[in-house]
Protein backbone atom coordinates (compact mmCIF):
# COMPACT_ATOMS: atom_id res chain seq x y z
CA UNK A 1 0.00 0.00 0.00
CA UNK A 2 2.98 2.32 0.54
CA UNK A 3 3.76 2.20 -3.18
CA UNK A 4 0.17 2.97 -4.11
CA UNK A 5 0.02 5.98 -1.78
CA UNK A 6 3.35 7.28 -3.06
CA UNK A 7 2.19 6.86 -6.66
CA UNK A 8 -1.13 8.62 -6.37
CA UNK A 9 0.09 11.43 -4.10
CA UNK A 10 3.12 12.17 -6.30
CA UNK A 11 0.89 11.99 -9.38
CA UNK A 12 -1.66 14.33 -7.82
CA UNK A 13 1.05 16.87 -6.96
CA UNK A 14 2.38 16.74 -10.51
CA UNK A 15 -1.13 16.99 -11.98
CA UNK A 16 -1.93 20.04 -9.85
CA UNK A 17 1.31 21.70 -10.92
CA UNK A 18 0.56 20.95 -14.57
CA UNK A 19 -2.92 22.46 -14.21
CA UNK A 20 -1.35 25.51 -12.57
CA UNK A 21 1.08 25.87 -15.48
CA UNK A 22 -1.66 25.43 -18.09
CA UNK A 23 -4.33 27.65 -16.55
CA UNK A 24 -2.21 30.58 -15.34
CA UNK A 25 0.43 32.79 -16.87
CA UNK A 26 3.00 31.78 -14.26
CA UNK A 27 6.35 30.81 -15.68
CA UNK A 28 7.84 27.42 -14.75
CA UNK A 29 10.59 28.99 -12.64
CA UNK A 30 8.06 30.85 -10.53
CA UNK A 31 5.98 27.73 -10.04
CA UNK A 32 9.11 25.88 -8.89
CA UNK A 33 9.87 28.62 -6.37
CA UNK A 34 6.24 28.50 -5.23
CA UNK A 35 6.53 24.75 -4.64
CA UNK A 36 9.76 25.00 -2.65
CA UNK A 37 8.41 27.84 -0.52
CA UNK A 38 5.12 26.00 0.01
CA UNK A 39 7.00 22.92 1.22
CA UNK A 40 8.98 25.04 3.66
CA UNK A 41 5.85 26.77 4.98
CA UNK A 42 3.94 23.48 5.31
CA UNK A 43 6.91 22.05 7.19
CA UNK A 44 7.08 25.06 9.50
CA UNK A 45 3.37 24.80 10.28
CA UNK A 46 3.71 21.08 11.00
CA UNK A 47 1.51 19.77 8.20
CA UNK A 48 4.17 18.26 5.96
CA UNK A 49 5.60 15.70 8.37
CA UNK A 50 2.35 13.70 8.77
CA UNK A 51 1.86 14.04 5.01
CA UNK A 52 5.25 12.41 4.35
CA UNK A 53 4.46 9.61 6.81
CA UNK A 54 1.37 8.80 4.73
CA UNK A 55 2.70 9.36 1.21
CA UNK A 56 6.40 8.47 1.54
CA UNK A 57 8.36 9.20 -1.63
CA UNK A 58 5.24 10.63 -3.27
CA UNK A 59 5.60 13.60 -0.93
CA UNK A 60 9.37 13.80 -0.49
CA UNK A 61 10.54 13.56 -4.10
CA UNK A 62 8.68 16.57 -5.63
CA UNK A 63 9.88 20.10 -4.98
CA UNK A 64 7.57 20.39 -2.00
CA UNK A 65 9.79 17.83 -0.28
CA UNK A 66 12.89 19.85 -1.14
CA UNK A 67 11.39 22.90 0.55
CA UNK A 68 10.54 20.82 3.60
CA UNK A 69 14.09 19.44 3.71
CA UNK A 70 15.47 22.99 3.61
CA UNK A 71 13.16 23.97 6.46
CA UNK A 72 14.12 21.01 8.65
CA UNK A 73 17.82 21.69 8.05
CA UNK A 74 17.44 25.35 8.92
CA UNK A 75 15.43 24.57 12.04
CA UNK A 76 18.04 22.08 13.27
CA UNK A 77 20.94 24.43 12.51
CA UNK A 78 19.24 27.38 14.20
CA UNK A 79 18.70 25.27 17.33
CA UNK A 80 22.40 24.28 17.32
CA UNK A 81 24.17 27.41 16.02
CA UNK A 82 21.73 30.25 16.56
CA UNK A 83 21.38 32.95 13.93
CA UNK A 84 24.20 31.59 11.79
CA UNK A 85 22.21 28.38 11.31
CA UNK A 86 19.73 30.39 9.27
CA UNK A 87 22.33 30.59 6.52
CA UNK A 88 24.00 27.18 6.83
CA UNK A 89 21.19 24.78 7.73
CA UNK A 90 19.59 24.50 4.31
CA UNK A 91 22.89 23.76 2.64
CA UNK A 92 23.89 20.98 4.99
CA UNK A 93 20.43 19.37 4.88
CA UNK A 94 20.21 19.13 1.10
CA UNK A 95 23.88 18.76 0.20
CA UNK A 96 23.72 15.01 -0.47
CA UNK A 97 20.69 15.29 -2.77
CA UNK A 98 22.06 18.21 -4.74
CA UNK A 99 25.47 16.56 -5.04
CA UNK A 100 23.91 13.32 -6.27
CA UNK A 101 21.86 15.21 -8.87
CA UNK A 102 24.96 16.98 -10.16
CA UNK A 103 27.11 13.84 -10.24
CA UNK A 104 24.49 11.64 -11.91
CA UNK A 105 23.59 14.41 -14.36
CA UNK A 106 27.24 14.72 -15.35
CA UNK A 107 27.62 10.94 -15.71
CA UNK A 108 24.48 10.80 -17.88
CA UNK A 109 25.88 13.53 -20.12
CA UNK A 110 29.07 11.49 -20.57
CA UNK A 111 27.21 8.29 -21.37
CA UNK A 112 24.66 9.75 -23.77
CA UNK A 113 26.90 12.40 -25.43
CA UNK A 114 24.48 15.27 -25.01
CA UNK A 115 24.78 18.18 -27.42
CA UNK A 116 23.43 21.70 -27.48
CA UNK A 117 20.51 22.28 -29.82
CA UNK A 118 20.84 24.97 -32.44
Amino acid sequence: MDYVNAFWVGGAICALVQILLDKTKLLPGRVMVLLVCSGAVLGAVGIYEPFTKFAGAGATVPLLGFGNTLWKGMKTAIDESGFLGLFTGGFTACAAGVSAALIFGYLASLIFHSKMRK
